[in-house]
């Protein structure tokens, strides 16, 4: 591999792609693959969707950008959209998911101190969690290799194990002030939580006067059959954070709160220069248009389904090989068996045709296209089934 210019913080594939259409990515050196990556969940309604090419093209012969010194109405208008579709009474729109999860952070903290109690500035979250790259989010994660070399670690965070209701409880203090977890861990091997688990969380912040915040980054936008997760457990946060496949590719970001939690995120508390400009949010409002189309979700419901039985049948075939499959929707985790390293495992699926991601616990993530149908399933369980016959441990 030709050495570049780029800060080498990635350990990068040597291949590369000169387009897309719907599921499939096209390399540069002729080959067709099936994308069941999606750009880790960013391409939710795939390559080049004729809508979102569309809109992007119109709203970007107009205006791309104009500060938030002014009003935005593309903004507004998928702001009013979010809300009116989930509990959100506000949104303030990032650039990503660490900037989502970021003033996630600081609207909790801030509506502690609103509320006269500066004190309560801790946030408990979850071993095996992934919030993002910043310095706040990496010690919010948690993780050792995330945090190595980058300390000292930003004060504030405690951590429990995840589902486990009593764990969390124990972890309370008079310094806390909010819960952050993600419905689905992605990251960290794609392990749902359990809808006890959630509605826990909500009675347990509800006791204690504390705020209850979901990162939906990964697991939402449409990704499990619901525009959020946490809708499957029929539990309602304070505040949640979106990124992924809002943008459909494009950088977008939003942080959605209670006009309670946001109280005290007054003029001048916070902001970004490119967050929620003209031409992000146009895009925004093109995947919503889609994802909320009638019959969109349901037919993420139907198809996830459709995978679910495919990969039930390929565990049987391979049980030597695959431990569990687990996962919510169109955010699956295939858990290989020690002997088969993951990365291998992504490595032959690769060469195959099928792009997957790897995940924490050896997982094989499986993040397809919202788009997917059926034809689109039967040929990736058809190359999962020949690598997997051609795995040596």
């Amino acid at each position: 591999m030709t050495e570049t210019a780029m800060m080498p913080t990635y350990a990068r594939i040597d291949l590369s792609f000169e387009r897309g259409e719907g599921a499939y990515l096209f390399s540069t050196d002729g080959r067709r693959f099936l994308d069941f990556g999606s750009g880790i969940a960013v391409n939710a309604l795939g390559h080049s969707h004729p809508h979102l090419v569309k809109v992007l093209q119109e709203q970007g012969a107009k205006l791309w950008h104009t500060s938030n010194l002014f009003r935005i109405p593309e903004g507004e208008k998928l702001a009013g959209r979010l809300c009116d579709a989930s509990f959100a009474d506000q949104v303030f729109f990032t650039n990503s998911g660490a900037e989502a999860l970021e003033c996630s952070i600081k609207v909790a903290r801030k509506y502690q101190s609103h509320n006269g109690h500066p004190e309560k500035y801790r946030i408990i979250c979850c071993n095996g969690s992934f919030h993002g790259r910043t310095l706040a989010t990496i010690a919010a994660g948690g993780g050792e290799k995330l945090l190595a070399g980058f300390g000292p670690a930003v004060e504030g965070f405690d951590h429990v194990a995840f589902d486990n209701l009593n764990e969390m409880k124990a972890a309370i203090t008079p310094e806390t002030a909010a819960i952050m977890v993600e419905p689905v861990i992605g990251e960290g091997g794609i392990i749902p939580a359990s809808h006890e688990y959630l509605k826990g969380l909500r009675e347990t912040c509800d006791e204690f006067g504390l705020l209850l915040i979901f990162d939906e980054v990964q697991c939402g936008l449409g990704r499990t059959g619901k525009l959020f997760a946490h809708e499957w457990a029929d539990v309602q946060p304070d505040i949640a954070a979106s990124a992924k496949g809002i943008g459909g590719g494009f950088p977008l970001g939003a942080c959605l709160a209670t006009k309670e939690a946001a109280a005290g995120m007054v003029p001048g508390t916070h902001g970004s220069t490119y967050g929620g400009n003209p031409l992000a949010t146009a895009v925004g409002n093109g995947v919503l248009d889609v994802v909320m189309a009638p019959g969109f979700l349901s037919s993420v419901i139907a198809i996830s389904n459709y995978l679910n039985e495919a990969l039930e049948k390929l565990t049987k075939r391979h049980s030597d090989k695959i431990d569990l499959v687990r996962g919510a929707g169109l955010m699956v985790g295939i858990k290989v068996a020690e002997a088969y390293p993951v990365g291998n495992v992504i490595t032959a699926l690769r060469e195959n045709g099928l792009i997957a991601i790897p995940a924490a616990e050896n997982t094989v993530r499986l993040l397809p296209p919202m788009i997917i149908e059926q034809s689109h399933v039967d040929e990736a369980a058809a190359i999962l089934d020949k690598t997997f016959s051609e795995l040596e441990g």
